[in-house]
């Protein structure tokens, strides 16, 4: 019996026989395991008390952690716990020294070697917690994506959702009940997918064919609905660039528009998050709408704009002011709450705004930069360059043990 306070066990579709001599010696052991109905079913030879999980399931399992009846308490998950499991969960809740997990195969080693494919080079994803739609950050031309789905109706629905975005002709392989004796996989194409909603315990293998997709800033102006509020595509991958995104960082998108700026942020790791700050509610609407075509919809917050939003906001690592700038309070309140080491970018177009700015760059420092960018365009039979508004933009480092 083991000395930890919470035992997270690992199983797989093929039941107690798939599980290890110590998995099965720990359950033999447990007085009480808790699990979903599919799981328990499987535990034939445990005598055990049986609780099965009530929904929804996140708050039972809060209630067991909070409030448990004895020490060790044993649970059960799907495959590894800690991959996408209840098992980082319980972590998080108890700390990692007060938990011992033992896990089984996961779904995706299952689904590597039955169809030849390299773990190191798949993406993986998971929409059994998240949109559909964040699997779009993942798919590019010829890249291969492993997808934990959320129920029998998400083959399907992916089809659909790769055939809108130009991924129709990828190839989907759904594999059901993996490692288990309803084990079953069959597939087909995205654009033509005509397959009856199987088993909800399943996993789609993609085979992406489509455009090539880049997660450098700098995508094109047509890609956002915008109502011509959005910073352009040159100068957007300047300021993102800037702003010089990291893993896990939050970003401010003050006066976000068309939150193009915050939508390239997202691309640019799954872990980072946005908030934007909007005035206009349609133009809050619309950033909404922007994000969940590029996939990041689960990474951003969009609220109210600022400055008196800002106390409902967790202060960030980054900030950007594409707008607004003038309004009385908005640069105070963003320097205030922008974290210690954290970097601030500002773009301004207007004479006032661009005054704004050097008065801030004279006081805390930075670096100040304008930029004008020129497209050929047509002019009667011959093209002519047309001039942009200059953009003035100002960057700075809030230094560590500002007041």
């Amino acid at each position: 019996m083991s000395d930890h306070r919470y035992i997270v066990v690992g199983i797989g579709a093929d039941g107690w026989d798939g599980l290890t001599p110590a998995s099965q010696r720990e359950l033999q052991d447990a007085k009480v395991v808790y699990g979903s109905p599919r799981q328990l079913g499987l535990l034939d030879p445990v005598d055990a008390e049986l609780r099965p999980w009530t929904s929804p399931m996140s708050e039972h399992l809060a209630a067991v952690l909070a409030h448990p009846q004895s020490f060790p308490v044993h649970i059960l998950a799907s495959g590894d716990p800690m991959f996408h499991g209840v098992g980082a969960s319980i972590v998080k809740a108890v700390g990692a020294e007060n938990v011992r997990v033992l896990p089984a195969v996961s779904s995706v080693s299952h689904a590597a070697s039955r169809l030849g494919w390299d773990l190191a080079t798949t993406r993986i994803c998971s929409v059994v917690d998240r949109p559909l739609s964040s699997i779009l950050t993942s798919v590019s031309d010829n890249v291969q994506l492993l997808v934990l789905s959320r129920d029998a109706t998400t083959p399907e629905a992916l089809a659909k959702l790769l055939t809108a975005h130009g991924f129709g002709w990828s190839h989907l392989t759904v594999l059901e009940q993996l490692g288990g004796a309803a084990e079953r996989t069959y597939g087909g194409i995205a654009r033509t997918w005509r397959h009856a909603a199987g088993d909800r315990l399943n996993l789609v293998a993609v085979r992406c064919v489509g455009p090539a997709v880049s997660a450098q800033a700098g995508l094109p102006d047509t890609d956002f609905s915008n109502d011509g509020q959005m910073t352009k595509q040159a100068i957007r991958a300047l300021t993102v660039t800037a702003l010089r995104p990291a893993a896990r960082q939050l970003l401010w998108d003050v006066g976000a528009g068309a939150g193009s700026v915050a939508i390239e942020w997202l691309r640019t790791d799954p872990s980072c998050s946005a908030i934007a700050f909007e005035s206009d509610g349609a133009r809050r609407d619309r950033i909404g709408h922007n994000a969940s075509e590029f996939g990041v919809a689960q990474g951003l917050t969009i609220l109210e704009s600022a400055p008196e939003h800002f106390v409902h906001a967790p202060d960030p690592d980054a900030i950007f002011i594409g707008g607004g700038v003038t309004t009385a309070g908005i640069l105070e309140g963003c320097w205030d709450a922008l974290l210690e080491g954290g970097r601030i970018v500002v773009n301004a177009v207007t004479i006032e705004s661009e005054a704004l700015l050097v008065t801030w760059h004279s006081a805390v420092g930075g670096t100040l930069r304008r930029f004008q960018v020129d497209h050929a365009e047509p002019l009667g039979s011959m093209t002519a360059w047309r001039p942009t508004l200059p953009v003035t933009q100002w960057i700075a480092d809030k230094p560590v043990g500002t007041p």
